[in-house]
């Protein structure tokens, strides 16, 4: 036994685990080299959980780098601004959008389309985004208003609304596949934009916690609807209260209009 394998099998396995739990995920491929040559089956197994842990910690940092492609493009910009929106589909509640310029030295990890994540990683990033964040901007725009000039153009309104939000005019926009009308600064719109750019990503997030959030306050001021589990979206248990117990303040009249013919 060499002087290396002496100084492992001191540890018990539940030390050598406690040890790698301990760690931080850089400590792990120091660890992975001081247990290579212990061949007792509880360490190997230990190992090899661990280099499972920090092989797919190095493919996120590489995910997360391919994120940032379109804002090293335009990195002569001082301040990127990427764009996103949520709430297109439902039948009830806001549309939001959400205006976001990070730091160029982001380096927060798992950022990635809203609609990729679970919800509790999202109020995870939620709350490293806002840490982190140069400036955001968020707005909300009614049910009542969507009805008035259409989801498309109260789509269009919230992201503008948003961009004035923020504290520091961007140099250029990163949109989620479409071009604002009525906004001077460049844009560039992004097909999957949400996969493919952390600062559009990132956005989404924002936008989809902020409307989950308060799609499950209105649960409890518009009980029966179950908002709080459908969000608004159109799910079978949320169509038959819509007939059963008629619209409620949040719904939008013209997306229901086949569904609750009084409307």
């Amino acid at each position: 036994m060499n002087s290396q394998d002496k100084v492992s099998s001191k540890k018990t396995i539940a030390q050598v685990k406690l040890e790698f739990m301990q760690g931080e995920l850089a400590d792990i491929p120091h660890l992975l080299e001081s247990y290579k040559l212990d061949n007792r089956s509880g360490i190997i197994n230990i190992c090899k959980q661990y280099k499972s842990k920090y092989d797919a910690y190095q493919e996120e940092i590489q995910r997360t780098e391919s994120m940032k492609h379109y804002e090293r493009l335009y990195s002569d910009c001082t301040y990127i601004c990427g764009i996103d929106e949520v709430g297109r589909g439902p039948l009830a509640g806001p549309v939001v959008a959400c205006a976001l310029i990070l730091p160029k030295d982001c380096d927060i990890l798992y950022i990635n389309d809203s609609k990729k994540l679970s919800e509790k990683k999202r109020e995870e990033l939620y709350d490293e985004i806002l840490s982190s964040a140069v400036s955001y901007g968020i707005s909300m725009i009614p049910a009542k208003r969507i009805d008035e000039i259409n989801i498309l153009q109260a789509t269009f309104e919230a992201m503008r609304d948003a961009i004035a939000k923020l504290k520091y005019e961007p140099n250029i926009l990163l949109n989620d596949a479409v071009t604002i009308p009525g906004i001077s600064i460049d844009q560039v719109p992004i097909v999957k934009g949400d996969s493919k750019s952390i600062s559009i990503a990132a956005a989404s997030i924002l936008a989809k916690v902020t409307r989950d959030r308060l799609m499950v306050a209105y649960d409890k001021v518009f009980p029966g609807y179950g908002f709080a589990d459908n969000k608004g979206y159109g799910s079978a248990s949320h169509i038959d209260a819509i007939k059963r117990l008629g619209p409620c303040e949040i719904h939008r009249r013209s997306f229901i209009k086949n569904i609750y013919k009084e409307v």
